[in-house]
């Protein structure tokens, strides 16, 4: 099977979430607005290309590679997490959509690995100087689970990452289950752009 397009692949991750983040608004254009400038840059530190090593309660040591792109001109964030074996092989390969939902005051994520669909979705927040995630992965496996993910001792240069896992829906759970430290290798990239105007298309409209 080809591999999807930038393209196809944000339309797909776009109409998945959509039915789970459905909502009512709740604030005033104003207070939208005022939330949106305060938080789009939450996930600013990750764009660029990062290389981490990982150690997992379940897998043990691993290594990878990971890399965000901004959207557009907006606060909408793509982001590619790949785990890689000693001889570069893809064991792991995620992607996720991050937005914030001004109305709610919350990011939204929506990940796909490109086998279990677009269910896999969660929320974050700012937290001081650290972001927090809740989000569940495996939804559309037997056996799902939920994690909690905190970025810290984000620098420009490097940060450090680590999630808790719960089997039973948040009854239990297992601290430290993952935890990553990652190092910059590469600059933010530019806005990923997926319409392109021709010249002149403003002026005649």
């Amino acid at each position: 099977m080809a591999p999807l397009s930038l393209r196809t692949l944000l339309v797909l991750l776009a109409v998945g979430a959509a039915p789970v983040f459905a909502q009512a608004p709740t604030r005033t254009e104003a207070q939208r607005d005022s939330l949106y400038q305060l938080h789009k840059g939450d996930f600013d530190y990750l764009l660029g290309e990062w290389k981490f090593t990982s150690v997992s309660k379940e897998w043990g040591k691993g290594q990878g590679y990971w890399t965000a792109v901004r959207l557009g001109d907006g606060a909408d964030i793509l982001d590619e997490y790949r785990v890689v074996g000693d001889s570069g092989e893809t064991y792991v390969l995620l992607h996720t959509l991050r937005a914030y939902n001004a109305a709610l005051d919350q990011w939204e994520l929506v990940s796909s690995d490109n086998t279990t669909g677009l269910k896999d979705a969660g929320t974050g927040q700012r937290a001081g100087a650290e972001m927090h995630i809740t989000q569940k992965f495996g939804v559309s496996t037997p056996n799902p689970t939920t994690w909690r993910i905190r970025y810290y001792d984000i620098m420009p240069d490097r940060f450090s990452w680590r999630a808790d896992l719960s089997k039973d829906d948040g009854k239990t759970w297992v601290t430290d289950f993952l935890t990553i430290e990652a190092e910059r290798i590469g600059p933010p990239h530019a806005a990923v752009q997926l319409t392109t105007i021709p010249e002149g298309a403003a002026a005649r409209q």
